[in-house]
């Protein structure tokens, strides 16, 4: 009974984090402090948890403007660098770029000055590209943050696999069924080098349907916006993010590798993937 109770309490937590949740949200701009990119936020709040977000390649931050705000709607500051959006971008400057977002936003009184961020409560996230970025963000600073997550990470030179590999930051690792051998994905990798995260395979998710409106990418194959992935991943990033670095308890499941989550699939048992030296090889190779 417990468990029934548990898996229905968890569906609708679910459902509801598809939704805004309550507060109203504010848009600003990362360049009065420098550096190109947005920031979310809620209307009002001291001590929020924030986090970081990097895009993924060729893709502005423009495209991720809903799940910015679904975070702020949610009472989490999302700051995001608009830089290396280029044809061969560096994963290491979007990571440093992405430190820097996350000290603006943790050091700067945002809006009319109602709101603040914790510094116990930082998180980096990405998506692509800006997943792997955030891995190495997160290996790199100083002080670490609290949680990361990286959203359908892909392939980066140098891998994003070796700092994964000293992390133990807590960290959560989305990616779709059937992807552990697509050559532009290293997500099943990433997981397996970490030991600290938990892997999320979001049901039917398109990888690249996570960015919204018309991109630049998709002359280069890289597919268009899809609803259905958007709505699952705005809701398990949420769910993730309140817990590890709110705090809040209600949400603890997000975070528990051992609890599969509405809208997600088990790894298959057969899903053994190519090395990241033979993705790279074989995207060098087109």
């Amino acid at each position: 009974m417990r468990y029934r109770q548990r898996v229905a309490k968890t569906r609708t937590l679910v459902a509801a984090l598809t939704r805004r949740g309550p507060h109203r949200v504010l848009r600003g701009d990362l360049a009065f402090a420098g550096l190109p990119g947005a920031v979310y936020t809620p209307e009002a709040g001291f001590n929020l948890p924030g986090v970081a977000f990097g895009h993924d390649w060729l893709t502005g931050v423009g495209r991720y403007s809903g799940l910015l705000e679904h975070l702020a709607s949610w009472g989490i500051v999302a700051a995001a660098p608009d830089t290396e959006r280029g044809l061969a971008p560096s994963a290491l400057h979007l990571a440093f770029d992405l430190g820097t977002a996350l000290d603006i936003a943790a050091g700067v009184r945002l809006g009319p000055g109602k709101i603040s961020v914790h510094h116990d409560k930082l998180g980096v996230v990405g998506h692509g590209f800006g997943g792997s970025a955030a891995v190495f963000a997160a290996a790199g600073m100083k002080v670490k943050p609290k949680a990361v997550a990286a959203i359908f990470p892909t392939v980066t030179s140098p891998p994003a696999e070796q700092p994964a590999a000293s992390l133990r930051v807590p960290g959560v690792v989305f990616s779709a069924p059937g992807v552990a051998k697509a050559l532009r994905s290293n997500a099943i990798e990433l997981w397996k080098s970490w030991d600290a995260a938990t892997l999320r395979i979001v049901n039917k998710a398109q990888p690249n349907g996570l960015a919204e409106g018309r991109r630049l990418g998709t002359a280069f194959g890289l597919g268009s916006p899809d609803r259905k992935t958007q709505k699952a991943v705005r809701a398990l990033l949420t769910g993730y993010l309140l817990y590890a670095l709110g705090g809040d308890k209600t949400y603890r499941d997000f975070a528990d590798p051992d609890v599969q989550l509405p809208r997600t699939v088990a790894l298959e048992d057969d899903a053994v993937p190519v090395t990241p030296e033979e993705k790279f090889v074989a995207l060098l190779k087109g």
